[in-house]
């Protein structure tokens, strides 16, 4: 059988992002307030995955929408310039391309999207020749890809069919329902990775115990738990690993879930033990935690690998 072009591919929800700094609680009632800092940056959390993953040596093809503006220009632009291959983006002269500004106020952020380019994919863009050419689908944006939410679980059963294996980060729910297609998905999932808060409202459970518990129960081998400051962990059927971080300061926190996904991706598709595939997920994510923007701290492989096994990370 001829090699794959792709180690991974993924559905793209392109947009930029707005990031406003300081005193960013607006008043209203026509009041003008100043903010210390901006930066306007390509967005989506499909997209800086995506970056990220290339970054650590896979062969990432991306599928998605984008519009003919200049938003969309610089989206293609820098997923080109971290080695994204671009061939599968289509730029639609019918829409704009998403936005999100981001009020970015010490380590918390709220956020305001236009959804544009980031819904815009159709079940029908997903084909099977686009994902038999990888050997991995990673999906990043369940819940705001409203589009493909019902025919999620039939890509991802065709992905299988065509022997991909498949992970699943939904992030936020902005309907804060938290369910659609998910229990048809579950069973189909090969690694599942929230945060704490996702998982406990996903499961309907109040501990991060109950909400491992169930997933198991949904047929989920393997939970990546996201866990903020204190790290993160890994929960297969077997066993439940840790691995706690120092915390970083003078960054914003936007994509490093995304990078920390491409991170435990990137050591899982190399064949790696779990407790190094955590590790490098972390130092993904720490590492752009650290920075502004999603992809301004974002690590290569070499720079990961350089300090594996060494502080401020020890699994317990």
């Amino acid at each position: 059988m001829p090699a794959r072009p792709y180690d991974v591919v993924t559905i793209s929800d392109s947009c930029v992002d707005l990031l406003l700094y300081g005193n960013v609680v607006p008043r209203f009632g026509q009041v003008e307030q100043l903010v210390d800092d901006y930066l306007l940056e390509m967005g989506g959390s499909c997209a800086i995955f995506a970056c990220q993953a290339a970054r650590l040596g896979l062969k990432v093809g991306i599928l998605g929408r984008v519009g003919e503006d200049d938003f969309g220009r610089l989206v293609l632009r820098r997923l080109q310039d971290c080695g994204v291959d671009i061939r599968h983006m289509i730029v639609d002269p019918s829409l704009k391309t998403g936005v999100g500004v981001a009020l970015c106020k010490e380590n918390d952020r709220a956020i305001l999207t236009y959804m544009g380019s980031i819904c815009a994919v159709t079940p029908e863009d997903v084909t099977d020749d686009f994902l038999a050419s990888s050997r991995h689908l990673h999906h990043g944006s369940f819940f705001l890809q409203t589009r493909l939410m019902d025919a999620m679980p039939d890509i991802f059963r065709r992905a299988r069919r065509l022997g991909l294996s498949t992970s699943l980060d939904t992030n936020w729910d902005p309907r804060e329902e938290w369910d659609s297609t998910l229990p048809d998905l579950f069973p189909l999932t090969d690694i599942f990775m929230p945060n704490e808060q996702e998982a406990m409202l996903i499961s309907r459970r109040e501990s991060v115990k109950g909400a491992l518990d169930w997933f198991r129960q949904s047929g989920v081998p393997l939970v990546v738990l996201k866990q903020g400051e204190r790290g993160a962990s890994v929960c297969s059927r077997e066993e439940i690993l840790h691995l706690p971080v120092v915390p970083v300061t003078g960054g914003d926190s936007v994509g490093t879930g995304d990078s920390f996904d491409a991170g435990f991706l990137a050591g899982w598709l190399r064949g790696l033990p779990l407790p190094e595939c955590l590790e490098i997920a972390c130092r993904c994510g720490r590492a752009v935690a650290g920075a502004v923007g999603g992809l301004q701290g974002q690590p290569g492989w070499d720079d990961v690998v350089g300090c594996m096994g060494s502080d401020p990370m020890q699994l317990t």
